[in-house]
């Protein structure tokens, strides 16, 4: 058996499904990232609008957002 017995029977789709794991492992450790950067933590929000955290607080707390005990909670680690 020679060199050309290796790429028969399908084998030329290897080097494919290398390239394709290759691309999931990016997307996973690059792509996820991004994500994370939407999550609705006060830092931020406070860089985004400029605005006291305090006063975001109170906006979501008066749009239903957060319940009071939440509130209460969220102001207390804030101060």
């Amino acid at each position: 058996m020679g060199p050309e017995y290796f790429w028969g029977a399908g084998m030329w789709f290897f080097p494919f499904i290398g390239i394709f794991v290759m691309i999931m492992i990016v997307y996973i450790i690059f792509g996820r990232g991004r994500y994370n950067m939407r999550c609705n933590n006060h830092e931020n929000m406070y860089k985004k609008t400029g605005q006291d955290p305090l006063d975001i607080l109170k906006q979501r707390y008066a749009k239903g957002e957060i319940s009071k005990e939440e509130f209460e909670n969220i102001k207390k680690d804030l101060s």
